[in-house]
């Protein structure tokens, strides 16, 4: 279910420069930094490119394409 949020003039325009190269709505950009954000506060040992990696990984995971890891 949608909710409207307010928020700054900053965000939104910063947003939209992110999302037109990132080919994402302007919420579907803040939704994404959000996400990111969230990952972040949990895990704040890891970096950004590994948390991108593990949200790329459950996202294959949810599509249903797995395969099997090998070590070494």
């Amino acid at each position: 279910m949608a909710t409207a949020v307010r928020v700054s003039e900053e965000l939104v325009q910063e947003a939209r420069k992110f999302s037109r190269v990132d080919h994402r709505s302007i919420t579907g950009q803040i939704e994404h930094w959000a996400k990111i954000g969230k990952c972040v506060e949990a895990n704040p040992d890891l970096t950004y490119d590994l948390i991108k990696e593990i949200l790329i990984g459950l996202e294959e995971l949810e599509q249903g394409e797995l395969s099997e890891y090998k070590f070494g």
